[in-house]
């Protein structure tokens, strides 16, 4: 079974990271440039928010502000859900279905260790899947 931590350090060390000052446009630029749907808004070195292309299109967009004049400390949720690194991916996958998110801040003892997405998860249990599938394929064949 798939844990965060192993799904991070396959992922890599970067994250995409802005101070609630920044603009919204900032974290559009960022995510295009780095082809990711969220960014992470950090203050003091600590997780302040999360930033998501849904909030983009429901807390700026439809609410008519401009993203070149609006802070990400307007529009950003606060009341984010995080995971430990010791969560399972299906795990995960259950806390995104019930909150209805895409994306999950991994907390390790209080301090920022990574982001993980439901593409992510998803990746890790298929990966898991073909696997197991693969091994019974090789039982089964090793018995004839």
């Amino acid at each position: 079974m798939a844990i965060v931590q192993q799904i991070l350090d396959g992922k890599g060390k970067t994250l995409h990271t802005l101070p609630p000052e920044a603009m919204v446009v900032d974290a559009l630029k960022l995510m295009s440039e780095q082809d990711v749907g969220s960014v992470l808004v950090v203050s003091g070195g600590q997780l302040a928010g999360i930033f998501t292309e849904r909030h983009y299109t429901r807390k700026v967009f439809l609410a008519g502000k401009t993203s070149p004049s609006t802070p990400l400390a307007d529009v950003m949720a606060t009341d984010f859900t995080s995971v430990d690194p010791g969560q399972s991916a299906e795990a995960c996958m259950a806390v995104m279905s019930e909150k209805r998110v895409r994306h999950l801040p991994v907390l390790k003892d209080g301090q920022l260790a990574g982001i993980v997405s439901i593409g992510d998860l998803m990746k890790a249990i298929i990966e898991e899947e073909h696997f197991n599938a693969d091994q019974l394929v090789r039982y089964v064949r090793g018995m004839n």
